[in-house]
């Protein structure tokens, strides 16, 4: 059966590519150079944030989080409380980086880190950090809740904001809430650059070591008060700048052909968070009833990549997925559902069961959501749906 409907399509359009190609003729430099600087900026400008690196990837900017993390002065000790649903490159670092990652049940409400369960594991083993995600763009419910355990147990904050762009709580955007928080540019996601990930963050000391870590562990893209504190610190002989190295760093450097995009992409994120919002609540508004969905207030603004379903069973997950592909619909069971069920967890820690990160494994399914799709597109995707459960 021929797709009708991608469960997710590219923001890069036409008028993207042609000025791209414009751009290519009079550039023959595409790696890392200004145009990523300015990308940074407004990046950081948009959301509100002090700082920003770009780098090649979610996952990398989820790598980065971590491992500036164990280069800080602020980690109390390796222990990490991390989401049971959620992607496996949100854990995957604490296990790559030696922290002791502790898994967290999912909120039934948005699926994200339930507080109450967290504050039990809080009292439990007092981590040095804890790692939540704002699920495919429904930012958490009880956030206030969360920021409150910070306070009170002293705990860095990473927010994995990879799949909520655009999303915002009370009018404060997703992203926006973590020590650091990154983002992801893929395919499909609100916005962009091909591929590429992005750390946003309030902290110069997290910033500094984001910029060295990124590149190679040298310090010749700080600030130059910083640099020279730097040089200072060490006493490195100055006649190796700017190519002096601080850190064992790595290279997740993005390049400014993406920044490229991204600086195009940003300029149209308010019409793709209207249009991915507008999709969002239609689909709750059809389905609602009769499937259990992601909820939120009404001063909660989703932004979802995709939006997502509970079927009854595994058994009526199939027959809607059978349904929709029949209709040319593209779907996927809700992924990666419940991760303490994966290999990668349970070869080493054993199988983590929870209630509702069981019933995401065993009962989600996706729907597409993507500007492109018109009223009528989630209409017809929704009665695909109702049609194939009769109930």
């Amino acid at each position: 059966m021929q797709i009708k409907h991608h469960l997710a399509e590219d923001t890069i359009d036409d008028k993207d590519i042609s000025a791209l190609i414009d751009w290519l003729k009079t550039n023959s430099r595409l790696t890392k150079g200004p145009l990523t600087l300015e990308f940074e900026k407004k990046w950081s400008n948009w959301w509100g944030k002090k700082y920003s690196v770009f780098c090649n990837s979610g996952s990398s900017a989820n790598l980065l989080m971590y491992y500036v993390l164990l280069l800080s002065s602020k980690l109390k000790n390796k222990k990490i409380i991390v989401p049971s649903a959620g992607w496996p490159t949100t854990i995957t670092p604490a296990i790559q980086f030696g922290f002791e990652p502790i898994m967290c049940e999912a909120d039934k409400d948005t699926f994200a880190l339930d507080v109450d369960y967290l504050e039990e594991l809080l009292k439990k083993h007092d981590p040095g950090a804890v790692i939540f995600v704002q699920i495919l763009g429904v930012p958490h419910k009880h956030i206030d809740k969360l920021l409150a355990l910070k306070e009170k147990y002293k705990f860095v904050l990473l927010e994995d904001a990879c799949a909520a762009m655009g999303a915002s709580h009370r009018g404060r955007k997703a992203g926006t809430f973590g020590d650091m928080s990154s983002f992801s540019l893929y395919f499909g996601h609100q916005l962009s650059t091909i591929e590429g990930g992005v750390v946003s963050t309030d902290d110069q000391e997290f910033n500094n070591l984001l910029l060295m870590s990124r590149s190679h562990g040298w310090g010749k893209d700080l600030d130059p008060d910083s640099h020279g504190a730097l040089l200072n610190k060490y006493n490195v002989d100055n006649s190796h700048n700017p190519f002096i190295f601080y850190e064992p760093g790595l290279n997740l450097r993005a390049t400014d052909l993406q920044a490229f995009l991204g600086l195009r992409q940003l300029d149209k994120m308010d019409w793709l968070v209207e249009r991915r919002s507008r999709n969002h609540h239609l689909y709750k508004k059809l389905l609602g009833e009769k499937f259990y969905a992601q909820s939120y207030d009404n001063d909660i603004v989703p932004c979802s990549i995709h939006f997502c379903a509970l079927a009854n069973d595994s058994a009526e997950r199939k027959t809607v997925a059978d349904a929709l592909h029949k209709n040319g619909i593209e779907t996927r069971l809700y992924t990666a559902g419940n991760l303490g069920l994966h290999p990668f967890w349970a070869n080493r820690y054993g199988e983590a069961h929870f209630k509702w990160a069981d019933e995401l494994y065993n009962r989600g399914f996706f729907l597409p959501n993507h500007p492109s799709l018109k009223t009528e597109d989630v209409k017809f995707i929704s009665k695909v749906v109702l049609d194939a459960v009769k109930r």
